[in-house]
């Protein structure tokens, strides 16, 4: 029941949203009798200023910029104005540019202490793109800087709820929740972040040390069961090799001369020549 709650108030409070967006692309226009005043009498000094004013009057934004206008304070109905030429009264509109091209920036190293009560220090890069200029600039004093700060926040918030492990295994996760978690945060001020990516965990010099004294035991573990692994199959080999010598007493003599061969192959060096007891008591019984 509770959860059902808090989804039906998530939900309100989206809708809310979602119309306070609107109504910022689409404000009431009523300005009052003074204000209409004023804009005639700026109509009427731009006739009587012409053609000099008609520089003033008409402005030009580029291809990745979006012009919000500002008329006596209020942002006038349609939104954002471009790309191209547009018009403004002298005296009573202003407008202000914004860049909708994407931005990236590298977040600042971090200093995050893990799930494991490891310290670590990790850095990245956001990119991000301005998705609705009216509430970029209507709705926060500086999108660019709160970006940036709250990348730095969610960066330490991520991290703090993962272990050593999975910082270091699971980069994909990590700057997949944190995108998603900035989108969210930063969907009132216009902003659309398209990506975050870990760019580097810098670990404590004792824990390097630690890691690849571990790292450098476990090979050297493996290395022993592989060598202790050739030594037994060396052994049942040499068994089964003893046990066909065996059965020929003519094999042996073989192996003799086959020894003999490679000896004189590799090194030109004296070699003792054994003889067979049976040629000895041949010549002794003569």
């Amino acid at each position: 029941m509770a959860s059902d709650n808090e989804d039906v108030a998530m939900r309100e409070s989206k809708r809310r949203e979602r119309q306070s967006g609107r109504a910022l692309e689409n404000p009431d226009t009523d300005i009052g009798l003074c204000g209409w005043l004023l804009v005639g009498v700026s109509i009427l000094l731009m006739l009587v200023t012409l053609p000099i004013s008609i520089w003033m009057c008409i402005k030009i934004v580029k291809e990745y910029e979006r012009a919000i206008i500002f008329r006596l304070g209020r942002i006038l109905r349609g939104g954002a104005k471009g790309p191209g030429l547009f018009f403004i009264l002298p005296c009573t509109d202003s407008f202000i540019n914004v860049d909708m091209r994407t931005i990236s920036f590298d977040i600042p190293p971090q200093e995050v202490l893990t799930k494991d009560s490891v310290t670590v220090s990790v850095d990245g890069v956001v990119y991000y793109r301005v998705q609705n200029a009216t509430l970029a600039v209507a709705n926060i004093t500086n999108a660019d800087a709160a970006t940036r700060l709250l990348a730095q926040t969610t960066l330490r918030n991520v991290l703090g709820t993962k272990n050593l492990a999975e910082i270091l295994s699971d980069r994909e996760e990590i700057a997949h929740s944190m995108q998603t978690t900035l989108d969210d945060a930063t969907d009132d001020w216009g902003i659309k972040v398209e990506r975050v990516e870990i760019k580097d965990v810098k670990l404590p010099l004792q824990l390097q040390r630690a890691m690849a004294a571990e790292a450098e035991a476990a090979r050297e573990a493996r290395a022993k069961v592989i060598a202790a692994e050739g030594e037994m199959n060396a052994s049942r080999a040499l068994k089964e090799a003893s046990l066909v010598i065996a059965e020929s007493p003519s094999a042996l003599q073989l192996r003799y001369l086959q020894t003999l061969n490679t000896i004189a192959a590799e090194k030109n060096s004296t070699i003792i020549f054994p003889l067979p007891l049976e040629m000895m008591h041949g010549f002794i019984k003569h």
